[in-house]
This record gives structure tokens, sequence and C-alpha cells, in this order.
């Protein structure tokens, strides 16, 4: 490809990623980054600091060699999920066949050491620089530092990685035939902590994702290599049983030796935690075109935000920059078509895993700890290891099958809903789901898929 002098708005995950990539194919690459360097001041800007890899974004890493040292130095693979009843009772359920896993990985850390590794490779990253104005027709844009001085930067090619509030996206939103949906969703998200034991041991089975579903709300723990797990709250933000509604330190403590009793007493810094971190809220952006003029592109969070329940959000902005990557290698120096084919590709997969993340928000809240759903699970892995020619659980197309599109998973994963239904209407199911007359209907069944 022709070199080209290329500008990134965000330093983020995504568009870290993406110098890479495009540092690699010879292009000079600039990125300005509203925030200060995260290697110097850590702040994380009060989102989640634990993040689920998986082999979307593992693909995405290994084509610019990075997937094998950061699932050697800052992953930890969790291999299932462990539900936690109010009691205390633990269920486990493994996320694939035996020996596959998503891993725990630290948000800050992965991005420093992609920025590490961008600057070795000539990126040029400058921080406190805030994206005031874009010029669509020319890819130039004004960068605003924290004393008010602006600069403006002309480039050949403009990307937009600058998150679900982007300013670039702010720019496109005001141009003709531009549909732009925001959508916040009734419930927000709280951290709070589980250290390591008292010997620097973990308290809690490391290889596993915890969840304590509950109905309208739950609790999830992922493991850091410190032994300590982050805990995620995902509750109403307004209501009868909200955030709204445990206005004290003493309601909230209350309300967890209620419900989640066991992870309470693993929390000894839980007062401190609950008024120190932020209530946050969780949105939905779906946003078309994602590029202009053949000049400017919107890329990761920008054009496609989703919420986390699925564990997709960064695998989904990493396989952005993949399949960017491949469609480069086809259409070499025609950045027209290759900036329509890449939107024109992602945009019905980044709709469908949006649909994909609140489906399993329902599923992990409502269905881990119920045992019509552990019954239906049981029998698919069941079957698939068996048959996995043909059958192939929707969870695991999404997280482990990169080679399946989002949108062709989602559309399977209907059509399964839709058999499974079936099966779990047959008589005595619950005795006799690992019967040959239920392979057989399971057989007959997978025919139709």
């Amino acid at each position: 490809m022709q070199e080209k002098n290329i500008s990134i708005a965000g330093a983020g995950l995504v568009g870290s990623l993406l110098s890479l990539y495009l540092a690699k194919r010879g292009h000079k690459v600039e990125i300005f980054e509203r925030r200060p360097d995260a290697r110097k001041n850590l702040l994380d800007g009060g989102r989640s600091i634990n993040l689920a890899l998986s082999d979307r974004g593992l693909q995405a890493l290994a084509k610019v060699g990075l997937e094998e040292k950061v699932l050697k130095e800052m992953a930890i693979p969790m291999y299932g999920r462990v539900m936690h009843s109010r009691e205390g009772k633990l269920t486990y359920q493994p996320y694939g066949k035996e020996g596959q896993a998503i891993n725990s990985v630290s948000r800050a850390g992965l991005n420093m050491l992609m920025m590490d590794e961008a600057e070795k490779r000539g990126v040029k990253i400058h921080f406190s620089q805030a994206c005031a104005d874009v010029d669509l027709e020319n890819a130039s844009a004004v960068y605003r530092n924290r004393e008010g001085e602006e600069r403006k930067v002309e480039s050949d090619l403009l990307f937009g990685a600058d998150g679900a509030f982007s300013a670039v996206r702010s720019i496109m939103q005001k141009t003709d035939r531009f549909s732009y949906s925001q959508e916040y969703i009734e419930h927000g998200y709280k951290e709070l902590e589980i250290p390591a034991g008292p010997n620097g041991e973990f308290l809690l089975e490391k290889n596993a994702l915890h969840i304590w579903p509950r109905g309208s709300y739950m609790l999830i723990a992922l493991p850091n290599p410190d032994a300590s797990f982050t805990c995620t709250l995902f509750f109403p933000m307004d209501g009868e049983v909200s955030f709204a509604s445990l206005d004290t330190v003493d309601k909230a403590r209350s309300f967890f030796e209620k419900e989640f009793a066991d992870a309470l007493d693993m929390m000894p810094n839980f007062d401190r935690d609950w008024q120190e971190n932020p209530d946050s809220s969780l949105v939905i952006i779906r946003c078309f075109p994602w590029t202009r003029n053949a000049k400017v592109a919107l890329i990761g969070d920008a054009s496609h935000a989703i919420v986390p329940f699925y564990g997709q959000g960064m695998n989904a902005g990493f396989e952005d920059c993949f399949v960017l990557d491949r469609l480069m290698d086809e259409y070499g120096d025609d950045w027209e078509g290759l900036l329509k084919a890449y939107e024109v590709e992602r945009k019905p997969d980044a709709d469908a895993i949006a649909d994909l993340a609140m489906r399993n928000f329902v599923e992990m809240r409502d269905l881990t700890g119920d045992p019509e759903f552990l019954l239906r699970k049981k029998i698919e892995v069941r079957f698939s290891e068996k048959y996995p020619e043909k059958w192939s659980p929707l969870y695991s197309l999404v997280t482990f099958s990169p080679e399946v599109r989002y949108s062709d998973a989602i559309a399977l994963g209907k059509r399964q809903d839709e058999l499974m239904a079936e099966i779990m209407s047959m008589p005595n199911i619950h005795e006799n789901w690992d019967s040959p007359e239920v392979e057989e209907r399971m057989l007959a069944l997978a025919e139709k898929l």
C-alpha cells in the first residue's frame, strides 16, 4: 500500500491496536488521546479494570504478534462459570469443551502494553489532546490541550476510535442521512473488590468467572493476577430495589448480607468501595454509516458500543481491526472501496453482538440458577461433544469460533432455541435427558439447522 499519514482519535484498546496494524503496513501513524498517559497516571476513567479476552480478540492480537505475550504475562484463563446461590451453594458450568477458556485481563495493563508496542513501531502518541472539531472533507481535526490551546492536524485518513461518546462521531452525526441511536439500559454498575487472602491466596476458584444471579440484578467477580477479584454489581439505577434506594452504606451492607452474604464476608473494604466507587451507566450505541468521504472512519465503541454481558465489547472492537486489515489485502490503495466494504461487512455483526449481549444479561441474571436452563445446557453440551459437526452451542459460536460471524451465530442460535424447546417438552425429559430417545430426536432436529 502507498504510505499514508493517518491520525487516530483515541489511544484506548482499539485505537492502540489499530495503530499497530497500520504501522505494520508502513503508514505514518499518530494518535491523539484526550486523557493523560495512563502509564504515568494510573487512572482509568472509572471503567472496569477487568475484561474478558476470547478467541476473536486473541486472533486480532496474533496478527500483530502479541497473542502469546498477553496470554503468558497478564491473562488468567476462566474455564467456566461458578454460580453462587443465596445459601452459598455453588454450581459449575463449563464455557466450552475441555481446555477452552475466556481470559481475565487487565484493561489498563493490556492498553499500556499496546501503547508501548505502538511507540516501538514508530507510532507517535499525543496525550491530553481532546478532539474539538473535525473536517470530514479533508480528514483534518482540531485538538485542544488542558490549557485550552488548539492545534490543527492534517491527515490523509482519520479514524475515530474515541469510544462510546466519540467526538469524531458527534461531527458525523450532523451530516445528512446519518442514523444514530443511544439507549441507556435500566441497569448500571458499581465495582467492588475481594482482596487476596491473608497468605496472598485466591479466596474463590481462580480459573472461573463467578456469578451471583438474583433475577433482576447480579454480582460477578473476575480474577486478577494479584489474587484479588474485581466484583461488579449490575443493578437497577432507579426503583424500589436500586442504587437510588441503597443511598447509605448501612442500607447497602444490609442488602448484601441478605443477597450476597458469602461475597460480603470476603469484602473487608466494602464500606469504602461502596462510598468511593461511582454508580456507572450502561449504554448501547448504534449508528450508520461509519465512514465519510473515504477519509474518515469510526471503529470500536465509537461505531457500536454495547453492554458488557457477553464479554465481547473489546473482542468486537479488535475484530474490527482484524477485518479492516484483511480488507486492506483485498483493496490495496482503493480506500473508498475498502472503507465501504468495512462498514457494510461489520454493521450486521455489530448489531448482532449488541442484541446477543442483552440476551446474555437476561441469561446470566435470571437463568444461570434455573434448573430447566441448566438441564438444557447439559443436553446441548453432551450432544455437541458427541456430534460437534452437527451442533455447536451459541456461546461457543460467539466465544470460541472467530470464523463464524456474529450475525450468523445469532441466526443459528434462534433456530437452536426453537429446536431445544421441542426437546425440553419431551415427556420425562428430566429423567431421560441422556437417553437414546433424546439423542435420536436431537439428531433428527439437528438436520433442520
